[in-house]
């Protein structure tokens, strides 16, 4: 991957067998990325980015009031986000097995043994996001798989520090990133039919965009609304 830098902004540079220069600024750091043909030369690369500078500049602010939510201490009354719902955690000291439990739409509560360290705390609220996105992806899949006329061999969860989610073509497997257990279904869902709409067209180009507006002519407004959510601390860098 080449980069270059134009008005102090650093712009990483991809080439891919594509027709047309992609322009892409990312959350939630406001990273810029270009794909650009084999063919075309740098001068014609940085004279693409000038003209679009306004653009670039635009929104990147917007990431920057992106709310941040700071690291997390797994402490009484602390907020945790659920489904696109904010929550208060309520600790319960237990000598029993220890656990997640939602709480009347106010609180997740952490049932856990005195003195349980902040990263085993850590450990077991992250095993139930994990386990309570997977129960929401199959049927989400499942109503794609009948719309799209595709079919998903394999989906995985995992931390991920860049993306919202990933396609591997060849093995028709998609990777969720586990952040989306926080946000609301309807966000999760659009990730899902991206990744599930690279099985039809590999590259973000006219064809992919002409399946992404035929099948789900709102996910503009979803993308906007994913992006403008609050972001962990995390582990976000790239």
């Amino acid at each position: 991957m080449e980069q270059i830098t134009i008005s102090n902004i650093k712009i990483d540079v991809v080439r891919k067998d594509i027709k047309n220069i992609h322009l892409a600024v990312y959350p939630p750091t406001g990273r810029v990325r270009i794909a650009a043909p084999l063919k075309v030369n740098e001068d014609a690369i940085r004279l693409f980015a000038i003209s679009k500078l306004g653009w670039i500049k635009r929104n990147q602010r917007k990431f920057e009031g992106q709310e941040r939510i700071s690291p997390r201490e797994y402490k009484q009354r602390e907020s945790h986000y659920f489904q696109g719902r904010r929550y208060l955690l309520n600790i319960v000291e237990t000598d029993k097995t220890q656990k997640v439990v939602l709480k009347n739409k106010k609180f997740i509560e952490l049932h856990i043994k005195p003195d349980t360290p902040t990263a085993k705390r850590h450990e077991i609220l992250t095993e139930w996001y994990r386990v309570e996105l997977k129960k929401r992806v199959p049927a989400i899949i499942d109503k794609w798989e009948k719309i799209l006329n595709v079919k998903v061999d394999d989906w995985q969860v995992k931390q991920m520090k860049t993306k919202w989610g990933s396609c591997n073509i060849e093995k028709r497997r998609i990777w969720l990133n586990l952040e989306l257990a926080k946000k609301p279904e309807h966000c999760l869902e659009y990730i899902i039919v991206h990744e599930m709409v690279h099985l039809l067209e590999r590259h973000h180009n006219d064809r992919f965009l002409y399946y992404m507006e035929t099948h789900l002519p709102n996910w503009r407004q979803l993308k906007t609304e994913l992006n403008k959510l609050p972001v962990s601390h995390a582990d976000w860098s790239y």
